[in-house]
């Protein structure tokens, strides 16, 4: 193939081999350089092999590949139904066919109506409770603290004459011989006993503490009082000097303390019992009566009334 077949076909010549002589390198042009070949379609172009090839910006260049690119479609817009909102009915269940040889019974429900809550009530500001007065009371615990003082005290002063000798008593000594004489057995014993009861008993009643005992207790004492003035002389006497008319009062005022209470003027004044006694105070008030009676029927046994 030559060029007069092809004059667009560009022959390149070989440079003639030149050697330097005997082991040199061959050189790299003793090989012919490859043709490239004319491309036969006028309206085809060859491939660029230098810059001046590519010919920037010549209207019949060489096209510039574009890179597609991927965008996603744009989303549709909702479909918007106009039609209008339609009601779907619902089927009623089916009732179970009833058999003869049995019967479906049917319960009803009642439901309870749903209250409502209540509405709640503003703060209301309690002020702090007052001490608890009784208002019908009146004088009453003044009364009362009078009358304790006048018995416990004299009941104090008469078993402080029994118990020490003050003022022209007759001493311990003296209060036994005395119950010896009017016929009582264990005579030591019963004077310490009485002497005791009195001084105590008394002291407990002026202060006001534990009232339904020391009250009992100075009752046991008067009856036995009571019943030795009494046996001293025939039938009854009752007033003084020869009667029992001292003995008589202090039994009753002891005996009323225990059933009124102490009042509130006293050590046990914050106590129910105090201001509102109730069985309990009279069950004392027995037991120190039965006490009496029985110190007396028992060490003594004369028959007051004769």
């Amino acid at each position: 193939m030559d060029s007069a077949e092809h004059p667009r076909l560009a022959i390149v010549t070989d440079k003639p081999n030149e050697t330097t002589g005997a082991g040199s390198a061959p050189s790299p042009y003793d090989q012919p350089t490859g043709r490239i070949p004319v491309v036969p379609n006028p309206a085809a172009r060859p491939l660029a092999h230098t810059d001046e090839d590519l010919d920037f910006g010549a209207p019949d260049g060489l096209p510039t590949e574009q890179i597609p690119t991927f965008r996603p479609a744009p989303t549709p817009p909702p479909v918007v139904d106009d039609q209008p909102t339609t009601v779907i009915e619902r089927p009623e269940p089916a009732v179970p066919q009833q058999f003869p040889s049995q019967q479906f019974a049917t319960e009803t429900f009642e439901t309870e109506p749903i209250l409502s809550a209540p509405p709640v009530a503003a703060p209301v500001v309690v002020p702090p409770a007052a001490p608890a007065v009784d208002a019908g009371r009146g004088t009453l615990d003044v009364g009362l603290l009078i009358l304790r003082l006048s018995v416990g005290g004299t009941l104090l002063a008469h078993g402080l004459q029994k118990l020490t000798g003050w003022w022209n008593g007759p001493g311990l000594l003296g209060y036994r011989d005395d119950l010896a004489a009017a016929g009582f057995d264990q005579a030591r014993a019963l004077a310490v006993a009485g002497a005791v009861g009195e001084v105590a008993g008394g002291l407990l009643l002026v202060l006001g503490l534990l009232t339904p005992v020391a009250a009992a207790a100075v009752l046991a004492v008067m009856i036995n009082a009571w019943c030795l003035k009494q046996s001293a002389v025939p039938g009854l006497e009752y007033f003084a000097p020869d009667g029992i008319e001292y003995e008589t009062v202090l039994a009753a005022g002891a005996a009323a303390i225990a059933l009124t209470g102490p009042g509130r003027i006293a050590l046990d004044g914050r106590r129910r019992w105090a201001t509102h006694p109730r069985a309990g105070s009279v069950l004392i008030l027995l037991a120190g009566v039965a006490a009496g009676l029985a110190v007396w029927f028992v060490l003594n046994g004369a028959n007051p009334v004769i």
